[in-house]
């Protein structure tokens, strides 16, 4: 049974690492009244700004869509559109800088269905008039999986169809990025997807969608060695980048979430450094960035814990790659400037 709430993660305290490395935390989220059965129903302005507040130096953040605040009625492809106006909203309140110092939401990632192909034309500009000036691109999912237990959120070769290659393309022409969620073994789909569309930036969420659950518990050797098979495919298409968090979930096969006591950075830097060193070995500082998917992850760790670890983890590269990894590919990527 997960523990989880700030209550338990107040359990594991601990000083701030590095505290003046600037940092731009490339994926959040911002929801009210979820569903899930998560500890973290209520996610705004306030619950981020506590994290993003407590010691690390966060100068921006990038909000990934999260299905929330759609429009309640009008053509369903423009529903979307709410969400943006929603976080747009948000983000201009924390431009005030009553916040705290740190811009939330200085990039905005929302959801457009791509399956429209050209039709999807409308929706992007109307994504774009919403937020003029945080507007980055959307976020797809592409997850399939044969087996039942393992959760598919599109239907098999989604990356191939020709309508969502023609939507993906406006993409490319208007300059803006695509999310992609999918799982490891999707890697060659999505290679073949990055090489037909060589002008649009991709973005590969959560360390390349490993899984350690079900049918793919308890079988490391055979599921990681696949899985760095995975990394290597899609590292070697020069425009996808990779996010370096998300193990947070439980479907990545650790119990942090049901712990006594919440892990430390000590224990979860020496968890995640097999797995995101593999990443930044093959894809390099320049096309990775940690992030923090906070919420969703906060059921394992702390904001602070989870950017102690990510510093211990990376100690050993140079300021630059590490400045990198931190702050410079994500700002660079969501074209984020400080003025």
């Amino acid at each position: 049974m997960p523990f989880g709430g700030n209550d338990w993660l107040a359990l594991t305290q601990e000083p701030t690492l590095e505290p003046e490395l600037p940092i731009c935390d490339p994926h959040h989220h911002f929801w009210d009244f979820r569903s899930e059965r998560i500890p973290y129903q209520r996610y705004l302005i306030h619950e981020l700004a506590a994290d993003i507040n407590s010691g690390h130096n966060v100068r921006s953040t990038v909000f990934i869509e999260a299905r929330s605040m759609y429009r309640p009625d009008g053509p369903e492809q423009l529903r979307p559109v709410g969400e943006v106006e929603f976080v747009q909203g948000l983000a201009a309140a924390s431009a005030s800088g009553i916040y705290g110092p740190g811009r939330a939401a200085a990039g905005i990632i929302g959801a457009a269905n791509l399956d429209l192909g050209a039709a999807v034309e409308p929706v992007l500009d109307a994504l774009q008039a919403a937020s003029p000036n945080r507007f980055r691109g959307i976020r797809a999912h592409t997850g399939n999986d044969p087996h039942p237990e393992i959760e598919s959120r599109a239907a098999p070769g989604r990356m191939g169809q020709a309508d969502f290659r023609a939507g993906a393309q406006l993409l490319a022409d208007k300059g803006l990025v695509l999310e992609l969620t999918a799982y490891f073994h999707q890697a060659a789909e999505m290679a073949d997807f990055a090489q037909a569309l060589p002008d649009l930036p991709v973005v590969f969420n959560h360390i390349g969608g490993l899984l350690r659950v079900g049918p793919y518990a308890n079988r490391d050797e055979e599921v990681l060695a696949q899985w760095r098979s995975a990394i290597d495919a899609v590292a070697a298409c020069p425009n996808i980048y990779m996010k370096l968090g998300g193990v947070g979930q439980p479907r990545y096969g650790f119990d942090w979430h049901e712990w006594n006591r919440p892990i430390g950075s000590e224990a979860l830097a020496e968890a995640l450094a097999p797995l995101m060193n593999y990443c930044i070995e093959k894809f390099g500082p320049e096309r990775c960035m940690f992030e923090s998917n906070f919420p969703v992850d906060k059921v394992s760790y702390s904001y602070n814990v989870l950017f102690n670890a990510f510093k211990r983890l990376s100690a050993g590269y140079s300021p630059t790659e590490r400045a990198a990894l931190f702050h410079d590919t994500a700002a660079g990527v969501y074209g984020i400037e400080y003025r």
